[in-house]
């Protein structure tokens, strides 16, 4: 009785909702129903075929499915590592570049030993690039760092080691902490870059961003007169070292720039003696910017209140 109530309602259902099964079909030599929607093909070169081929005709979100199934089937093919790779591809596609650059470092910590390595760093370099030049102003739904270029730019060095891009990388890293005030770290990067690749033709560059550093921290709320000297010194430096280089104009408006800062800052502090009538200092700070900042225009000042100076001792 039972065995006919159940072959009535199955006949119903396939009777009234074929559709249900319409995906679904029986495979003799596994001896299972399976959904080709969900299958993948015999072996894991086919299966990637298939799925470069739906990357190919920009059916990304159809190639994207492929891969995947790919990665859970063959996990440890060389397929898989290629898997991976075009997820990476199909995330920039898509306008993802966050979800790109973790797809890549995926495939650089889960099969290491890929050909796709190389163009997978080279990738993540390029994501970095996006952000440090603003093309990227920000990032997609997934959760990134202020600027995505401080982790990119770090991964890239790690995973280069002293590869083609390393030296670089590391220097765009010092860039953009730079461009975030974190100078210090900054600072640092940019030592690293010296210190690790000293023929790197990014050194000089690194020589010039420490200085721009430095005068950078002087330019802060409180006055920093040693932050001040050291720019300063640095970028002379760099101009006695690199005269022809392209930075080295940039450098001496910032020596210019730091040099009437320092004048500026010993002016008021003759300003601020000469209003207590302590003239004797106020003189002291005033003859210092004559002496030692004469193309400034607090040399000029300086030069008019030590003439009213001389006028009050008489």
């Amino acid at each position: 009785m039972f065995t006919r109530v159940f072959l009535v309602i199955f006949s119903l259902i396939l009777l009234t909702d074929q559709s249900a099964f319409a995906y679904w079909i029986w495979t003799p030599k596994s001896g299972k129903w399976v959904n080709p929607k969900t299958a993948v093909k015999p072996t894991p070169k086919e299966q990637a075929e298939a799925a470069i081929f739906l990357f190919e005709g920009k059916h990304y979100e159809e190639a994207g499915k492929e891969f995947r199934k790919l990665i859970k089937a063959y996990p440890k093919s060389a397929e898989a590592a290629v898997s991976q790779y075009y997820l990476g591809r199909i995330n920039e596609a898509a306008g993802k570049p966050y979800e790109a650059f973790k797809a890549y470092q995926l495939l650089i910590d889960k099969y290491p030993f890929s050909d796709k390595i190389q163009e997978a760093i080279e990738r993540q370099y390029g994501i970095g690039e996006e952000f440090v030049s603003g093309k990227r102003k920000g990032v997609s739904a997934v959760f990134a760092p202020e600027n995505p270029g401080v982790e990119i730019f770090s991964k890239v060095v790690e995973n280069s080691n002293y590869g083609p891009l390393a030296d670089k990388a590391q220097y765009k890293l010092g860039i953009v902490l730079k461009g975030l005030s974190r100078y210090y770290e900054a600072e640092e990067a940019f030592f690293k870059l010296i210190k690790t690749y000293p023929d790197s033709e990014w050194v000089p560059a690194a020589q010039f961003q420490i200085a721009a550093c430095r005068a950078a921290v002087s330019q802060g709320p409180d006055y920093d007169q040693g932050a001040t000297k050291e720019a300063k010194e640095r970028f002379q430096a760099f101009v006695n070292t690199h005269p022809d280089a392209v930075l080295s104009p940039d450098a001496q408006k910032n020596i210019d720039a730091l040099k009437d800062k320092e004048a500026c800052s010993i002016f008021n502090s003759g300003r601020f003696y000469e209003k207590q009538r302590i003239y004797e200092s106020a003189r002291i700070y005033y003859e210092d910017v004559v002496k030692n900042y004469p193309g400034t225009m607090w040399a000029a000042k300086s030069l008019e209140r030590l003439q009213i100076l001389e006028r009050k001792k008489k």
